[in-house]
């Protein structure tokens, strides 16, 4: 199959959740002999070289969202640039990562004759700003290309949750793609992230030191983890945090630590693939406390594969990873001294580590990258027979109101 992974997100520069997961199919997928473009925006930022079988088409820019979370937006591309493209690259099947996020897929799909998969990863209902927001923005913008999709995947019901709120299941066309919903999982490489032969303290001797990788701001819940930490210290003072990660909380957070006083709670900044994988390797315990806005959950999955005991907050997304056996490790961040007697728990009670630890290993091996990327060729093969066969899905009528004429002007140039 000729295969484009289509991505608005920052694919070139630090690339987060989403894009890793690109950036694995894109990889495996040519391992399996596909013929694999990935296409993508550049981040106006970045001035580097652009990675071979990449295509880019037109720049995103950083905004700042509400409660301490930071995005991208896409600006509109050339739309004659993009007929070419796609004209000259007659690809098989297009697989649209986060398709309603604007503005790359709304032109794609205006010029593209492959078969479509929209495949969704965020979780956008579980709070009011996400719910809300999306009401006046998916119905003249998501609905046109929510039917151009001959196949739909979710990483998980979280993050499908909204097209069960969207799709509007009276129209045979909405009703039939949404029929085609299959849950595929995120990955890990577990060739790569294994659990180290002997585990060496990060801390030094005789410490057990808990690790937070990932984003620093409101929604994973940092502050919450502080707090309960500091509660812990007070009890177990060979106890240590380290923070491994960057956001618009970082700073906040900083001065929060110092401020107060706070003991044995190191922050690390950005760090490498390598370094997670040290960390993750070496902790007594690996904690991601996110309140909402969870889709899924990597880095769980990265831990799971190190054999690392961990503790999750209790959102939509996580609780579809920490399944069985591994509830144990469900906890409520807000509820500060329940989350400081977990870790409590979890650093001192051996049998529960190997517990978690035990079903960490053999969970993770469902979730191994060869394993995804079957499931995903699976699901562009179904959308390839469902054009091949004469299927298709349109817009509808045009121009039917105000915003969506906006929104074809705007993106007819």
């Amino acid at each position: 199959m000729k295969i484009a992974l289509v991505c608005p997100f920052n694919m070139l520069d630090r690339p987060g959740g989403i894009p890793q997961v690109v950036i694995h199919l894109y990889e495996g997928l040519k391992k399996k002999g596909h013929t694999v473009k990935v296409i993508t925006q550049r981040p106006n930022s970045y001035k580097g070289p652009v990675p071979e079988d990449y295509i880019l088409f037109g720049v995103t820019m950083k905004f700042r969202g509400g409660l301490g979370t930071e995005g991208s937006l896409g600006l509109p591309s050339n739309s004659d640039e993009i007929a070419a493209v796609l004209a000259e690259e007659e690809f098989d099947v297009i697989n649209f990562h986060e398709p309603w996020l604007p503005m790359l897929a709304f032109q794609m799909v205006k010029h593209s004759k492959a078969a479509h998969v929209g495949s969704f990863h965020a979780n956008l209902i579980d709070t009011a700003a996400g719910s809300s927001w999306t009401g006046p923005i998916f119905m003249p913008y998501g609905r046109p290309l929510i039917r151009k999709m001959h196949v739909i995947t979710a990483t998980s019901p979280a993050s499908a949750a909204m097209l069960h709120k969207r799709v509007n299941m009276k129209s045979s066309i909405e009703r039939s793609i949404f029929k085609t919903l299959t849950y595929i999982p995120c990955g890990v490489e577990l060739r790569v992230f294994k659990p180290v032969k002997k585990r060496r303290p990060l801390s030094g001797p005789g410490t057990k030191t808990i690790v937070y990788l990932g984003r620093v701001e409101k929604r994973k819940g940092v502050d919450w983890l502080i707090k309960a930490f500091a509660q812990l210290h007070t009890t177990m003072p060979t106890a240590h945090l380290i923070i491994a990660g960057s956001g618009l909380w970082e700073t906040k957070l900083r001065n929060y630590v110092r401020n107060n006083n706070l003991k044995n709670i190191r922050f690390l900044g950005y760090v490498s693939e390598e370094k997670k994988r040290e960390l993750l390797g070496n902790a007594e315990l690996a904690c991601f406390p996110s309140t909402y806005g969870e889709g899924f959950g990597i880095v769980l999955l990265e831990a799971m594969a190190m054999g690392t005991p961990l503790l999750a907050g209790n959102n939509l997304g996580y609780i579809n990873v920490m399944t069985g056996p591994g509830r144990i490790g469900l906890i409520d961040p807000e509820a500060t001294a329940d989350f400081a007697n977990r870790l409590a728990v979890f650093l001192s009670d051996e049998t529960q580590r190997k517990i978690m630890s035990a079903w960490a290993l053999k969970e993770i091996k469902r979730y191994d990258y060869p394993k995804i990327i079957e499931q995903y060729e699976a699901v562009y093969r179904q959308a390839i027979a469902i054009v091949s066969n004469g299927g298709g899905h349109q817009h509808g009528k045009k121009g039917n109101g105000r915003p969506r004429t906006i929104i074809n002007r705007l993106f007819s140039r």
